[in-house]
């Protein structure tokens, strides 16, 4: 494929996104690949780095050849794509949560908050419970749209698919629980890799989606990004918060376990009033993205036509 039809293949998925949102729940491919690699772990699991290896060579392994059997389908990279982005879900959700806290209801919002966020959302506060919100628009903005749309890129149908099974693996076995510290270890640091340039790409297009904030924001980045514990989320969340003028960041509880991360941005904790403006600048993000890659169809070789013989002798 050349990179004209690749690259309208990836902006074809995204406005399919945009359009319809994620495909139904029980189709959706994650799902089935999440019950896959449940049964897999189930099968190798074992409390070592070597067996997580495993583990993880496997779920790539079926990223990469559902991605080559799509990629023999007409449609196939925009399906991929398409079925890997999850852009309109998560501002959705973010959306509904978001109005609930308007409205005061915090029970409801706690209640709806793990479909967003793996920490213990019991103890939250309306602002604790906007800065989560916050922190997952901006964090998942790299995983679910633009780390996609790159790998998309890069390695069509076989690359966002592959990615898709890393991310996800990394949320199953990923965090660092008794059975996963070192089973897990390889899922998460593929992940780390495959969203670093990612997060980098994500900073350089909130810039570009609120130029009158890009200076606050790469300052919020150098300042206060590297303390945090993930090389990629923190980058992520630091531009939001410096590019909206909030400060991210401090204290999250996972059950009994309490992780004191760093301070990001500066300004007022979030409101309840930050989410809408949070779920604005991702979409305008998204745009922004869409747009690049767009201009990149125009501008690439439409691979058409071959080259051309210049014959000696006779005209």
């Amino acid at each position: 494929m050349g990179l004209r039809r690749r690259l309208l293949g990836v902006a074809a998925g995204l406005l399919l996104d945009r359009a319809l949102g994620d495909p139904s729940t029980p189709w959706h491919p994650t799902a089935w690949f999440g019950t896959a690699m449940g049964r897999v772990e189930a099968v190798c699991w074992g409390d070592s780095r070597a067996r997580g290896v495993g583990y993880c060579a496997v779920g790539v392994g079926l990223g990469l050849g559902a991605g080559a059997v799509l990629s023999r389908v007409p449609g196939g990279l925009a399906i991929a794509v398409w079925a890997a982005v999850g852009g309109r879900s998560l501002r959705s959700t973010g959306a509904t949560i978001g109005a609930l806290l308007v409205t005061g209801d915090l029970a409801a919002a706690r209640a709806g908050l793990p479909a967003l966020v793996g920490r213990d959302p019991s103890g939250l506060d309306a602002s604790g419970a906007a800065a989560a919100v916050v922190e997952s628009l901006a964090e998942n903005a790299v995983d679910a749209v633009i780390a996609p749309v790159l790998w998309a890129v890069l390695a069509g149908a076989p690359g966002v698919l592959a990615h898709r099974a890393v991310n996800t693996m990394d949320a199953m076995v990923g965090h660092r629980t008794p059975r996963h510290e070192r089973f897990g270890w390889a899922s998460a640091r593929l992940d780390d890799a495959a969203a670093w340039v990612p997060a980098r790409v994500q900073a350089g297009l909130v810039a570009l989606a609120r130029p009158r904030s890009a200076a606050a924001m790469w300052a919020a980045i150098r300042r206060d990004a590297p303390a945090h514990p993930s090389p990629n989320a923190g980058v992520a969340e630091a531009a939001v918060a410096g590019a909206l003028g909030i400060e991210l960041g401090g204290p999250i509880a996972y059950g009994s376990r309490v992780e004191d991360r760093p301070l990001l941005g500066r300004g007022p904790r979030p409101g309840p009033g930050d989410i809408e403006r949070a779920r604005r600048l991702t979409d305008r993000t998204e745009l922004v993205l869409l747009a690049v890659v767009l201009a990149g169809a125009a501008a690439a070789p439409s691979g058409r036509g071959g080259r051309r013989l210049h014959c000696r002798g006779r005209p």
